[in-house]
């Protein structure tokens, strides 16, 4: 019975690359993302309590949350710095196409489109963190700054803090459909590897520099101290 080669010999199939878990996400970065659950939970249920004092702390440590991410970002591990999450149009068209295709991600850090959506939270969280204290300042009577606002600027403000809330929120369950998708459709567990810090991949990529632990917890004192300065001056 013929082939569909003939007499020629087919060619070789590539072997499946040999994988190997390794760890990727660092506990700072570990810490941020699952703090930054539960803070967003508590935000909102003390805003829709309208216990102010108690939202007031909630979202001054949600600054500092994001304030010691923006610092870990640019001394932190390899997978934690936000440099390398900024990828051009070309880059993030190229792995939706590859998604499409079904090739394997196996990627250390942020995909291309994940990463934008990283700058993107963190963007958004700033503003949310830094117009809430103001907002809620403003209510209280309680900083140097509010006290001078103009009426026109408060109310801004207001209707800023409250807007950037809803685009939170839809910006929250576009990504949780996103993990779902990795997850559910492309088994690449990442859940799982914010849990324990480590991910699948091939044993040829060399893995990513993990920075000390006392450099996140330096990162993270200095981060909160100043969250709670500029909650006190604002």
């Amino acid at each position: 019975m013929s082939t569909p080669y003939g007499n020629e010999t087919p060619p070789p199939i590539a072997p499946p690359p040999v994988l190997r878990p390794v760890a990727v996400w660092d506990i700072g970065v570990r810490l941020f993302h699952w703090g930054l659950v539960a803070l967003f939970a508590v935000c909102s249920l003390t805003w829709q309590r309208a216990d102010l004092s108690a939202h007031l702390t909630a979202g001054t440590l949600l600054l500092g949350l994001v304030l010691f991410r923006l610092g870990w970002g640019v001394w932190g591990s390899e997978t934690a710095r936000l440099a390398p999450l900024f990828s051009s149009p070309r880059a993030v068209a190229a792995h939706l196409r590859a998604l499409r295709a079904g090739a394997p991600a196996h990627t250390a850090g942020h995909n291309p489109a994940g990463g934008l959506a990283v700058l993107l939270f963190l963007v958004l969280l700033l503003a949310e963190a830094l117009s809430g204290v103001v907002v809620n300042n403003d209510i209280a009577n309680e900083s140097a700054l509010t006290e001078r606002m103009p009426p026109a600027l408060a109310n801004g403000l207001t209707f800023l803090h409250g807007a950037l809330w809803y685009a939170l929120l839809g910006l929250a369950a576009l990504h949780l459909a996103a993990i779902g998708f990795y997850d559910l459709v492309r088994k690449e567990r990442l859940v799982r590897a914010m849990i324990t810090g480590k991910k699948v991949l091939p044993a040829a990529d060399p893995a990513p520099a993990l920075a000390p632990l006392w450099r996140a917890g330096a990162t993270a004192a200095g981060a909160f101290l100043l969250a709670f300065l500029i909650a006190a001056w604002l």
